[in-house]
């Protein structure tokens, strides 16, 4: 890491800090890091801590900040309008509301689209749940095996990574779906159109066996459970399955959404030749870092509900100009395809360097959303602590980057601001291979 000369914080050292979250918040809440730091700002694709240390930042708070640290557009947008009103609730009319609502509606590919706005991914999915269980008239929800939906009860209850699934209560009757995992699995060695055939067999087989469900949700790239994908048009020969038998489709796309994955805007699109998902949900990146999160469902499917409802916080007209404001300049500066270029030769920077390592399972993603998974050398046996061990080594080297996975927590998640460079690429990647030489690798 590199040492900025910005002075620190007239509040106590991190370690003092660390110390009063423990006293009063969770001990459930995770934080990263032997010894947790403090950012305080940010510029472009960096960070600095309260210490002064600076950090190229391959993770961007959870896949949030998705064009850059304090950009101009967005600060100003926020600036102007907390100058003239920050907020009012859904019960007024709310003109940025209805601008961002037009724009992603367009956007989503849905046909006849309605927008509802929320402030988070979790709280989406939630609102897609209570849509496709009233459209449907069932509690009856597909999932795939190793995805994650958000923290609340309804939305763990779905989740099928036990790592982030703290109880098995529910409102819903949660079935689980084989093909959000390539590489692991009783499929794992068919080749793409064998396992396609054979996860669509699964599902038949499921369907064939129990009520009609209401929906299936899916992440089209699992986030949490650590950047797995199955191949592409997957989801698009499960739609053809459930479309028989008026089973609806929710994409989660709260992380892979809004040109991360470069090849496509969002990442249904890779399995859309059975035509758009029936739901959409969206978050994290469109905010660039304020608290926006939705809903995208064609009118019939969105009007369902028979009663009235509100949304206090969803929509408040502050998110609503950051959400504008940062959508405008990733269109206008082609982030996508950034995505698409830099990525891709991210991608194979860190394949050439994984070659090097027994302890490197596999690099798999798309644009800039890629994961690395570690195994302890010799075995294909997740190694968590290993990953942990890297994710402190890249810290030291002035790097952050996250973990996730569904076998115990062994992949590295790198996900930057789509605004990075070549050289920031070249960089993170020379950082992280000394981190993995570093470790036992």
């Amino acid at each position: 890491m590199t040492t900025d000369a910005s002075p620190s914080p007239a509040h106590g050292s991190a370690k003092h800090l660390y110390q009063r979250h423990q006293a009063v918040l969770p001990d459930w809440l995770a934080v990263y890091y032997a010894d947790p730091i403090e950012l305080t700002h940010g510029e472009g694709r960096h960070v600095w801590d309260a210490e002064g240390n600076k950090y190229l930042d391959f993770f961007g708070g959870i896949l949030t900040t998705m064009t850059a640290h304090a950009l101009p557009e967005v600060t100003k947008a926020v600036s102007e309008q907390a100058g003239r009103i920050i907020h009012s609730s859904t019960l007024y009319l709310n003109r940025p509301m209805v601008d961002l609502a037009e724009r992603i509606a367009k956007l989503s590919g849905i046909p006849d689209a309605r927008v509802f706005f929320t402030t988070s991914g979790t709280e989406a999915n939630d609102t897609a749940l209570l849509l496709a269980t009233a459209y449907r008239r069932s509690n009856q929800i597909l999932a795939m095996r190793n995805s994650y939906h958000g923290r609340s009860f309804t939305s763990v209850g779905i989740t099928g990574n036990k790592g982030w699934s703290p109880t098995s209560l529910s409102p819903l009757q949660t079935l689980y779906v084989h093909g959000g995992v390539r590489t692991r699995g009783p499929y794992a060695d068919l080749d793409d159109a064998g396992f396609i055939a054979a996860c669509v067999a699964d599902l038949e087989d499921l369907l064939g066996h129990v009520r009609p469900p209401a929906a299936l949700i899916a992440e089209p790239i699992q986030g949490v459970g650590g950047f797995t994908a199955p191949p592409d048009g997957l989801y698009a020969a499960f739609r053809e399955v459930l479309q028989e038998r008026g089973i609806l489709w929710i994409a989660d796309e709260v992380q892979t959404g809004w040109g991360r994955t470069g090849d496509n805007f969002w990442g249904w699109q890779a399995h859309g030749q059975n035509g758009p998902p029936d739901i959409l949900t969206f978050a994290k990146g469109i905010g660039n870092g304020m608290s926006i999160g939705g809903v995208v469902a064609r009118a019939e499917v969105m009007n369902c509900l028979d009663s009235n409802s509100i949304s206090t916080f969803g929509g408040t007209q502050i998110t609503m100009a950051a959400g504008l404001a940062n959508l405008t300049y990733l269109l206008e500066h082609d982030l996508q395809g950034n995505a698409r270029r830099v990525g891709g030769l991210l991608i194979e920077r860190l394949r050439a360097i994984a070659a090097q390592l027994p302890g490197v399972r596999e690099v798999r993603g798309r644009g800039l959303m890629i994961g690395i998974e570690l195994v302890k050398p010799g075995t294909d046996q997740a190694d968590p602590d290993g990953a942990a061990a890297v994710l402190e080594a890249a810290r030291e080297g002035g790097l952050l980057i996250g973990k996730g996975g569904g076998h115990n927590t062994s992949v590295l998640r790198i996900a930057p601001p789509l605004s990075l460079t070549v050289a920031e690429a070249e960089e993170g990647a020379a950082i992280l291979e000394r981190a993995l030489r570093s470790t036992q690798f």
